[in-house]
């Protein structure tokens, strides 16, 4: 075999490339540059160090690079688990050490396999057509993972890079985000095609170099030309169809002080007038408050009687978060279980319906091994220690409106709001209290992640958020309003009502599944003909 390949590039100069691509990726993605072209150069440089260094090395380089860019990304980690969660400085930022570690592992891994499928680490002049599809599907395939894996944490896949341009993500009504990655990891791959194509010392199989190259650029075009298309004709669809008119409201309750029983009629009392000002108009059929915004138990809590008060003054449905109970029969003794739950309250005040979290947040909303992991009580002190709930039953509102209920770190996972949706519901709501971030880059991520359920589904989507990001998105994922942080706000407007469906809900949401299910394959493919 001819390894001559392998000093193409160094240890040295392969650092350097994947300390780029993690700088690139950084300053494309949500959070604070927010620089989206770079999106479809950043992991160039990546590719280049996988093309070359031998699997061991670019591993290694793919674990730096992964380090590097989720330290910076999850850098919030430390305030939420050391201001709020009142855990020490070196804790926080050690668990937050281990987390990007635990992420930077997927990157290693994906340059690990690239290199042993598509590297030229055992040849000089392998074909770059390999590289330019073997990358996207492993990317993707290793996201998904990332999401399924320990209860899952997809935070912040590549393809929410592009949520502010609706006109480029509506192929994820196909194949979900997980489409949109595969694009852009495609569009990376098609760069370092194209580029190295152009070497003086390229002789082997031009023509069949071409043909690939020719297939990938295709299929960018199919997929961005169809999500400018499908941009196209949703327009004319919200000015005929049903529109509903809807409030969220932003109370901006410090984190602080937000539990204390002392404050609770304060809160009650802020809610009660931004609400009076969402209304003003008299055209809101559904008030949407956010996660928690009562901090109390409404089943027991006299406050709760203000809150059926407005609810029956104004006529309308008002939906708010709050912390409920259930007992629950043991075999000796009665227990009582804690929900974090999304109320409905209809215009006669009465508490129509109601939804429990699903999809609890480790070491916020409960310990994992808790009997293991005793020092980590701490983190769920102040929010409790919640029961998940088990339905997906959309709320329903009058004779047309269905609700879909998202409750905060659920908005990251497209399969709760896909069943809700295939449940029947035809909006989607997400209430969300992003205090526990500050003002880091998280809010913001958080709301990029959130208007890809929206794309997806083809549904609207109210989103309510104690101190923000609040915001309306239409179900192309276009931002009709939003609001900035820490800043009390009041967001309404008529927002389309679609029941359109979407191969993502019929099949398309496997796109993820389907290219991690592949890479066995590709591993057998290598032995055989390596």
């Amino acid at each position: 075999m001819d390894r001559a390949g392998s000093n193409a590039i160094g240890m040295g100069r392969g650092l350097f490339l994947g300390l780029a691509s993690a700088l690139f990726l950084f300053a494309a993605m949500p959070g604070y540059v927010e620089w989206w072209p770079l999106l479809f150069v950043a992991l160039a440089p990546l590719l280049v160090t996988a093309l070359y260094l031998p699997p061991r090395q670019a591993a290694w380089i793919g674990f730096a690079s992964g380090c590097i860019y989720y330290i910076l990304t999850l850098h919030w980690i430390v305030v939420v688990l050391g201001r709020y969660g009142g855990l020490p400085a070196p804790v926080s930022i050690g668990a937050m050490l281990l987390l990007a570690a635990y992420m930077g592992a997927y990157t290693a891994l994906f340059c690990l396999l690239l290199s042993f499928l598509a590297g030229r680490w055992w040849h000089r002049e392998r074909s770059i057509a390999a590289l330019v599809w073997t990358a996207p599907l492993l990317w993707v395939g290793l996201e998904y993972l990332r999401g399924a894996l320990c209860t899952g944490f997809p935070w912040l896949d590549l393809g929410y890079g592009l949520y502010q341009k609706p006109v480029l993500i509506q192929a994820a009504d196909l194949g979900g985000h997980h489409l949109i990655s595969f694009a852009l990891v495609l569009a990376n791959g098609f760069v370092v095609g194209i580029v190295d194509r152009q070497r003086a010392a390229v002789r082997w199989n031009l023509r069949g170099e071409r043909r690939v190259l020719l297939l990938a650029g295709c299929l960018l075009i199919f997929i961005f030309g169809y999500s400018f298309l499908r941009f196209q004709v949703l327009s004319p669809l919200y000015h005929h169809g049903l529109q509903a008119g809807v409030a969220a409201v932003q109370g901006n309750i410090s984190q602080d002080e937000k539990w204390s029983p002392a404050r609770k009629k304060e809160t009650v009392a802020i809610y009660e007038k931004l609400s009076v000002k969402a209304l003003a108009d008299h055209t809101t059929e559904l008030l949407v408050w956010p996660e928690t915004a009562l901090p109390f138990y409404p089943q027991q809590d006299p406050l709760a009687k203000r809150i059926q008060e407005l609810a029956r003054r104004e006529n309308l449905y008002l939906l708010t978060g709050a912390p409920t109970y259930r007992y629950s029969a043991g075999s000796d003794t009665k227990s009582i279980q804690y929900f974090n739950s999304a109320l409905l309250f209809g215009p006669d005040g009465q508490v129509v319906d109601g939804y429990a979290k699903q999809h609890l947040v480790p070491f916020g909303e409960y310990v994992p091994l808790k009997k293991q992991l005793f020092f980590l009580a701490p983190l769920v002190e102040n929010s409790g220690d919640f029961s998940p709930g088990k339905s997906s039953r959309p709320l329903v509102l009058g004779e047309q409106l269905k609700l879909g209920v998202l409750i905060c770190f659920e908005s990251i996972f497209p399969d709760i709001a896909r069943a809700e949706v295939k449940a029947g519901a035809n909006l989607l709501v997400n209430l969300t209290n992003d205090a526990w971030y500050g003002r880091t880059s998280a809010p913001r991520q958080s709301l990029a992640m959130a208007v890809f359920r929206a794309v997806e589904n083809k549904r609207s989507l109210v989103r309510a958020a104690n101190t923000g990001i609040s915001a309306l998105v239409e179900p192309s994922g276009r931002i009709i309003a939003g609001s900035e942080i820490f800043t009390p706000a009041v967001l309404r407007a008529q927002v389309p009502i679609l029941q359109l469906p979407t191969l993502f809900g019929r099949g398309g949401y496997m796109f993820g599944a389907a290219c991690l299910a592949l890479i066995p394959g590709l591993l057998f493919w290598r032995k055989r003909y390596p």
